[in-house]
């Protein structure tokens, strides 16, 4: 039983370790949209990973999230 708990108490964490990354990445990702001089495509590209992401945060989904976040950073680093 104390086992259980421990492990129910940690995942916990996580989630709420996770849910709080996402708003951060999401700014990130909006900052850099601001000064970036993308290419149509690849701006919408980062724009529909970046609204996936917060999709996915608002539905609890975080690890999801913080996935599609990083991918639409990693589009933006290599757009740049």
């Amino acid at each position: 039983m104390r086992y259980f708990a421990v492990v129910l108490f940690t995942v916990f964490l996580a989630g709420n370790a996770l849910g709080s990354q996402c708003p951060t990445l999401i700014k990130q990702i909006n900052h850099q949209l601001q000064s970036a001089q993308l290419d149509i495509e690849a701006e919408a590209k980062v724009k529909e990973l970046r609204d996936r992401g917060e999709s996915l945060h608002n539905q609890g989904k975080h690890s999801e999230a913080v996935i599609a976040l990083k991918k639409a950073i990693d589009e933006l680093d290599d757009a740049l």
